[in-house]
């Protein structure tokens, strides 16, 4: 019985790549009804003081500890008013005025993201925006509040610092169209070959 199912999919495999190749297609257009964001990208440097007789080890673990305290405030509102404020940085504040409290915490948790690269101190910080200027704006203000007053949040042990400027990607990274599109295929062949496989048994 195994068998005959089997080779009947196999006789089948046009109707299946059609419709995986159906369900990729969908997958890719819903995603792009949906706003494209890009994303830029700035690393800072988490320098913290060393200590006479502290190995580098030690010094490595306590920046990368560091890292994941700033990593867990920068969504906080307290982080948010001093992106807002500050200078020399053309936000776009309109995305985060006249809305509920908590639809603009939301919104401000998916417009900015970090994540600590582990043996090196490194802090990535990223933001996201539909306008990829905004998103290169966003992420500047963000590191530039980080190293101007990041002292609140990690003491005077720790100085920030930052090694790479703001660059922002080519493409839109939010939605992915490309994975979507790939789980669409691979979903809609699945399908396929069980129902196919259903009917033969």
């Amino acid at each position: 019985m195994f068998d005959s199912s089997s080779q009947h999919v196999e006789r089948q495999w046009k109707l299946v790549l059609l419709v995986g190749i159906i369900c990729a297609l969908v997958s890719a257009l819903v995603t792009v009804a949906f706003p494209l964001e890009y994303r830029a990208d700035a690393q800072v440097l988490i320098i913290s003081k060393t200590r006479y007789g502290v190995d580098p080890y030690t010094v490595v673990k306590s920046a990368e500890r560091v890292g994941e305290n700033i990593a867990a405030i920068i969504t906080s509102n307290d982080f948010f008013e001093k992106v807002m404020v500050q200078p020399g940085f053309t936000l776009d504040k309109s995305y985060f005025q006249n809305i509920p409290e908590r639809t603009k915490r939301k919104r401000w948790t998916k417009s900015i993201d970090a994540s600590v690269v582990y043996g090196t101190g490194v802090l990535n910080m990223s933001a996201y925006s539909t306008d990829p200027n905004q998103a290169v704006q966003l992420v500047g203000a963000a590191v530039n509040a980080l190293v101007a007053q990041g002292w609140e949040y990690v003491g005077g042990d720790v100085s920030l610092k930052v090694v790479n400027a703001p660059v922002v990607t080519r493409w839109p990274v939010r939605p992915n169209i490309l994975i979507n599109a790939l789980i669409g295929l691979i979903g809609g062949s699945l399908i396929t070959i069980f129902v196919l496989s259903k009917k033969r048994q």
